[in-house]
């Protein structure tokens, strides 16, 4: 899908180079060096999880950098991977340095990339030299606390009490301009607060001061960040077709919404700017459905979708093509078996706890608030008699006054978790819990729906989990709940899911929400 390379003049070197980018720090300066010769780029990355399809973004803009003439260099961060809360331990880095390579060598010849003006480099090559590590000491003496926690906030975990590694980070990024000898730095906009820090203090040292280019964040198909720890957000280099099927299926892509999209994005930054000169985008439809259409441009896809002339299916049912053609090559250079190895011993499997904690233990059922009332002892608490399929009501405290009335409640259908150890709130003991979704800053709640038709007492599943039966009390010293509910989550189109697993009826109908998309179910 790769354009065949042409001899380009300097503005159309820079506008190659500056395509889909979300902002450039330094086009004087990129401008001016490319009237007198081709640019030298660094991108680099730190070696921790598994590379994922989202690094055909960065890969797409290195193929421009390439077609423009200029030096790359990939730049494998394996100190930085280290120091950055020690995310990979020293004895799997050199594996998966190489496994990088591998990876990235297989995906820029997968959109028919020429490597040869490509350099790779590890850091520890040169970042534990004498030198270097004097330049460390130096910024050390005259950058703040307050500098290295900002310049890395948006790129190094933030807690309250940081460890030096972790302030030590931003300055190594910045120093590594200078020791690869580049005139720029390429990086998502996540990396900006590091590359302002650069052009602060390089100079502070002596060093030139370099330019840098900034890629948007693309969102995953959950709708936030594309992550290498949260499986259903990326789809893997690895895999499969059924795979990129079914994480495809699940990918949020709300008919008409061009926020948050992880699909379009994809589209805009990887596929379009692959696409040959003359080669269109071509959504595939049933006949019934308008048959297929093509697309010269993004915008045109795009406008097309947000004023639903495209449907959502027939968008991630051509999207699975492409990805699969761009996935292909990659998984046929991983069937060697050298590779596989290297892969498995790389990143080697979780030892899963003894005792695993599964959502199926969960006793989520359908119920109806039959009564309620202000808490007698609470002016902030509710207290319900709920019927939820037994014998007799059960009696449940809830908070929910400044987001319901009573008569609201009353009558209503509602979701409620049924094992939970009782407990007493304010003298009246609450047997269960009505679940809502929930956001912070500003304090919004909403209770979860059951599907329509829904009865009380009737179940409640995650999709994929049904075997095992609910506990008839749930652990507290194990605190079950607490671990399941940090996966319990509404998705962009408000159903209430546990990883991305929907919970349904046994007929496999919904539980949603009114409209609290990316909140937490609690």
């Amino acid at each position: 899908m790769a354009n065949s390379q042409v001899l380009l003049s300097a503005t159309e070197k820079y506008e190659l180079i500056s395509r889909n980018l979300q902002e450039v720090l330094g086009e004087h300066k990129i401008k001016s060096i490319l009237k007198q010769r081709d640019l030298k780029i660094y991108w680099g990355t730190a070696t921790t999880g598994k590379p994922h399809v989202a690094y055909f973004v960065p890969m797409s803009k290195i193929a421009d950098f390439l077609r423009t003439g200029a030096s790359v260099t990939i730049l494998f961060a394996d100190l930085h991977a280290y120091l950055d809360n020690m995310k990979a331990p020293w004895e799997l880095l050199s594996l998966r340095v190489t496994y990088y390579e591998h990876c990235i060598k297989a995906m820029l010849k997968s959109i028919g990339v020429p490597l040869e003006k490509l350099h790779f480099e590890k850091g520890t090559n040169y970042q534990l030299s004498k030198q270097y590590t004097l330049d460390v000491y130096k910024l050390s003496s005259i950058i703040t606390e307050h500098d290295a926690k900002k310049a890395g906030a948006e790129v190094v975990k933030q807690v309250d009490h940081p460890l030096v590694s972790g302030l030590l980070y931003p300055g190594l990024q910045a120093l590594d301009e200078e020791y690869l000898k580049v005139d720029a730095q390429f990086g998502g906009i996540d990396q900006r607060k590091i590359f302002t820090f650069a052009e602060k203090y390089l100079p502070q040292l002596g060093y030139e001061k370099r330019a840098h280019l900034m890629n948007p964040m693309v969102p995953g198909l959950t709708g936030g960040k594309m992550s290498s720890s949260e499986d259903e957000s990326k789809i893997d280099l690895l895999d499969s077709p059924s795979a990129v099927r079914q994480k495809l299926k699940k990918a949020f892509c709300e008919p008409g919404n061009i926020e948050n999209n992880g699909i379009l994005s994809f589209a805009k930054h990887v596929i379009f700017p692959l696409l040959k000169t003359d080669e269109n985008f071509i959504i595939t439809r049933k006949e019934a459905n308008g048959g297929d259409v093509s697309f010269e441009s993004y915008e045109k896809l795009e406008n097309a979708f947000a004023s639903q002339k495209l449907h959502p299916g027939d968008l991630k049912t051509s999207m699975e093509v492409y990805i699969n053609k761009l996935l292909d090559p990659i998984r046929k250079t991983f069937e060697d078996p050298c590779l596989k190895e290297l892969s498995e011993k790389a990143y080697p499997p979780k030892k899963k706890d003894a005792e695993e904690i599964k959502p199926h233990c969960l006793d989520i059922r359908v119920g109806k608030i039959v009564d309620v009332e202000k808490h007698p002892n609470a002016e902030n608490l509710y207290v319900s008699k709920v019927d939820i399929g037994e014998e007799s009501l059960r009696t449940i405290v809830s908070g929910l006054v400044h987001f319901y009335s009573v008569d609201e409640l009353q009558n209503r259908m509602v979701v409620v978790l049924c094992n939970l150890k009782p407990i007493k709130m304010k003298s009246i003991e609450s047997a269960g819990m009505i679940l809502c979704a929930s956001k912070d800053e500003p304090r919004q709640v909403e209770i979860l729906i059951p599907p329509e038709n829904a009865v009380p007492g009737e179940k409640l599943i995650f999709e994929s989990h049904e075997n095992g039966e609910p506990e008839p009390v749930l652990n507290t010293k194990k605190k079950v709940w607490e671990k399941l509910q940090a996966d319990f989550r509404v998705n962009g189109d408000c159903i209430a899911q546990w990883k991305n697993y929907n919970l349904v009826t046994k007929a496999g109908d919904v539980v949603q929400c009114k409209s609290l998309i990316y909140s937490f179910v609690r």
